[in-house]
């Protein structure tokens, strides 16, 4: 029998023990992205072209006032559709709201959902999705790719540059008794179209502004560090701090900026496909308790403890500091570009930003009571962003960033 000589591979092998520089991943972003001013009023086309015909319109009553939910309900219903509003979103929803959603859509044959609004709209509209499509509670949902039917197609006008959730399959909807959040996510939920119109966040209180742009600044500083963190996300990640760095104060001082808030969306957006691949770390884990137990806005309690996280994981992720540090001109490489400093850098312009917008800089400033502070950090410790962090946090840790916060 003749013998057939195995042909060599065309590449080599690693030899044993050898690392291999590229970390492994699996990146995907489903969501299309439409950005430009004014593009709000392609609603209509946009949903035309996923072929449905009515439509559930998520949104808060507060953006009645700036007529947005009006300006998209007008361009669904020039395109053909029928359009039914649900206004009944609050900030931070929970379950009930959730179902409140649900029960108005049920009877109406929904195939299409359309969220305007701010992270709390988008969620509730993807929590929307997963119970009007696939049965149960949210609680079913908690984790990752527990839906098994179809969902149904769904377009988000996010209004704020803040969470990235028009970006992500992730909704945070809060249990309604113990107000804990829950982050339900399924491939299946995420938006198929984002329409970033600049235009939309012109209309929002200066405080939003802050509180949404320091969100999504810690966006994209906690996901270009976190111990799931791969080339492609730290890209995204990256891309999204230069613009959230230098634009947050521009938007706060000079609110009419068009450029520097259509500059703030794409940001946000950035950072939202970041953490869709590469997730969060202890900074939100330890501010969701927060929000639970005192109600204390998301954005504002990431801002007061961000500081504290960055001292902390710099024992970590100096170098990875150091680079977004140096790309945001808060160093200076040549005098004062030392890796062990680009973290202390970093921490002291998150809390210069919050004075420029005269958000508070501590814990007590908000009201918390230092003796609930080893139920916060349990809590924390159970949150699914903290096993994300880059140097391992334990209940101690996270007890000693809530007291640094204090």
């Amino acid at each position: 029998m003749k013998t057939i000589a195995t042909p060599a591979p065309a590449h080599r092998l690693l030899p044993p023990g050898t690392a291999w520089p590229l970390q492994p991943f699996d990146f995907h972003a489903p969501t299309r992205i439409v950005f430009g001013p004014g593009t709000l009023n392609r609603l209509g086309e946009l949903a035309r072209e996923l072929g449905d015909t009515r439509v559930l319109l998520v949104t808060d009553p507060g953006l009645e006032e700036a007529g947005h939910p009006q300006r998209a309900m007008q361009s669904l219903r020039d395109a053909g559709l029928e359009v039914f509003l649900f206004d009944a979103v609050e900030q931070n929803p929970t379950s009930a709201h959730v179902e409140a959603g649900v029960e108005f859509a049920r009877p109406l044959n929904i195939d299409l959902i359309v969220s305007v609004g701010g992270g709390s709209a988008m969620d509730c509209a993807k929590g929307i999705n997963f119970i009007l499509t696939n049965g149960g509670t949210m609680a079913d949902y908690k984790g990752f790719g527990k839906a098994q039917k179809p969902m149904l197609p769904s377009i988000g006008v996010p209004t704020t540059a803040g969470t990235g959730s028009e970006a992500q399959s992730y909704a945070l909807i809060a249990d309604e008794q113990t107000h804990m959040k829950m982050a339900c996510g399924d491939r299946k939920a995420a938006f198929h179209v984002a329409i970033l119109d600049p235009e939309v966040t012109v209309s929002q209180p200066a405080r939003v502004t802050a509180i949404t742009g320091i969100d999504a600044l810690s966006h994209a500083l906690e996901s270009y560090v976190t111990s799931k963190r791969n080339q492609l996300s730290q890209m995204f990640a990256r891309e999204a701090w230069k613009l959230l760095a230098v634009n947050l104060e521009r938007v706060l001082k000079e609110p009419g900026e068009l450029e520097a808030r259509g500059a703030m969306q794409v940001g946000a957006v950035l950072a939202g496909t970041a953490i869709e691949n590469s997730m969060l770390g202890a900074c939100h884990a330890c501010a969701n308790p927060l929000t639970a137990h005192y109600g204390i806005t998301h954005g504002l309690a990431i801002g007061i403890l961000l500081p504290h996280v960055v001292r902390f994981n710099a024992a970590a992720v100096a170098p990875l500091y150091h680079d977004l540090a140096a790309d945001s001109g808060f160093i200076d490489l040549e005098q004062n570009g030392h890796e062990a400093t680009a973290a202390e850098h970093l921490a002291r312009r998150i809390v210069d930003l919050m004075r420029v917008a005269d958000l508070p800089t501590t814990l007590a400033d908000c009201g918390v009571s230092a003796g609930i502070l080893p139920v916060l950090a349990d809590e924390a410790s159970q949150q699914w962003t903290a096993r994300f962090n880059p140097r391992p946090v334990s209940h101690g840790d996270l007890l000693g960033l809530y007291q640094a916060a204090m």
